[in-house]
């Protein structure tokens, strides 16, 4: 049941801890293993080591395991090491002998990795797709609540006036940032390492170019050892890709849980998106914000424990690059839950009416009330001593009809070129 096996019994304890939870893992790229396998044995054909007749049987008996798993009903048995395993043993199950020859010029290197980049490219599409709804969405609520004032903070200090639409839009052009990085991932996992078997190509006469277009890879990852070695590398990179969004997700809910709070109560949410305490009856908690911060926080983590997996290992294949698998698709799939929730949860956000007129907010607008008198001629320095004077002697007066409207202020949010500034989908075939 083990593509390496040689008839040498393995110690059942050593067995059980090198293959750990690759069971379990596989099943995110089995659909991706059948791919690969179909463009390997198309090649394979191609260059005399199959027949037409051998192929037609390859392409049906993985035709049947592609369907298996897109229904859920394909399970990768204890007995078997991982899907690779497990795929060949059915197709030789099922065909005889032809099952046998699927690995033919390949090895379970080049397999479990060329699987990943496929995994890896399709779902960095879907959290690209899932981020620009989440912007539009912060575009829409920047737009309905442009003329919400609210007060802006530095170093948690009152400080000048804000706007929701300066907040939400604030966020959106954030996202703008972490899509530059995932167009970057992407365009790093889109390269063909199958061919490269196990780190050093094989004898055989293999057309790399022909697998490369079947599975709709732009190019090929041409030097065999460097295909091998791009396994850690694609992992660092989208795990610091991953982080980068999770970082401007986590700061977001922060403020969220920050500003649902009484002292600040700027907004709130319908109560079936909030929930209660066991023994305090008026609590109305952000839970689903505090673990968005918190599965963020977590994934910013990744790209460290992808760095420690792999730093400094020498070149060639390493047992050690199992152990990037798991936490890397988990990671994927919180993102897009993340995406997916706090897009939902953030639509129904309600913007409270804010009492500028409070006296936490005095002197939100001496900034403005000093640009009023450089305007009127009076030096900066001098105006900035005088507004001072009047905060010191507590006859200050704000004067709140000041309005800002160079671009990018609260009263020119350029929402429009904010939107045609986000970055197109990287483009491949």
């Amino acid at each position: 049941m083990k593509l390496w096996d040689k008839g040498i019994s393995i110690d059942k304890k050593i067995e059980q801890f090198t293959v750990g939870n690759d069971r379990e893992i596989d099943l995110h790229i089995a659909k991706y293993d059948v791919q690969a396998s179909l463009a390997h044995a198309k090649m394979l054909h191609s260059i005399g080591i199959l027949s037409r007749d051998e192929l037609a049987q390859l392409e049906g008996g993985l035709e049947i395991l592609a369907r298996q798993i897109e229904e859920g009903t394909f399970i990768i048995d204890s007995q078997f090491e991982d899907v690779h395993s497990k795929i060949e043993f059915e197709l030789t199950k099922t065909l005889g002998e032809v099952g046998k020859k699927i690995h033919t010029a390949r090895s379970r290197n080049d397999q479990v990795l060329v699987a990943l980049q496929l995994y890896y490219k399709e779902n960095i599409g879907i959290i690209y797709d899932k981020t620009e709804v989440f912007f539009n969405t912060l575009l829409d609520l920047s737009e309905t609540h442009k003329k919400a004032l609210l007060p802006g903070y530095t170093h948690l200090q009152v400080a000048m006036p804000s706007s929701f639409g300066l907040w939400f839009s604030a966020y959106a052009e954030l996202l703008i940032d972490d899509v530059y990085l995932l167009n970057a991932a992407l365009k790093t996992v889109d390269q063909n390492p199958l061919g490269s078997a196990a780190g050093y190509g094989s004898s055989f006469g293999i057309d790399r170019e022909l697998t490369t277009k079947e599975l709709q890879f732009s190019t090929l990852k041409y030097n065999v050892v460097a295909a091998q070695m791009a396994r850690g590398k694609s992992e660092r990179t989208i795990a610091l890709t991953l982080g980068s969004l999770c970082n401007t997700m986590a700061r977001f809910a922060m403020d969220i849980c920050l500003y649902m709070s009484q002292n600040f109560s700027f907004i709130t949410f319908p109560d079936e998106l909030t929930t209660g305490s066991s023994i305090m009856p008026h609590k109305k908690n952000p839970d689903v914000f505090e673990l968005i911060r918190g599965k963020c926080n977590k994934i910013q983590a990744l790209q460290t424990e992808m760095i420690l997996i792999t730093n400094n290992l020498p070149s060639g294949y390493h047992r050690d690059y199992q152990l990037l698998k798991e936490h890397m698709i988990l990671a994927i799939n919180d993102v897009m839950d993340i995406l997916d929730i706090f897009n939902y949860a953030i639509r129904q956000i309600e913007v409270k009416d804010i009492d500028l007129n409070d006296a936490k907010y005095q002197y939100l607008f001496t900034v403005d009330n000093m640009n009023t008198l450089v305007e009127g001629g009076m030096s900066f320095r001098e105006a900035y001593q005088i507004i001072g004077k009047q905060v010191q002697e507590e006859t200050y007066k704000p004067d709140t009809s000041k309005e800002h409207t160079h671009i990018g202020s609260m009263g020119n949010l350029c929402l429009e070129e904010i939107k045609a500034k986000f970055p197109k989908r990287e483009k491949h075939p």
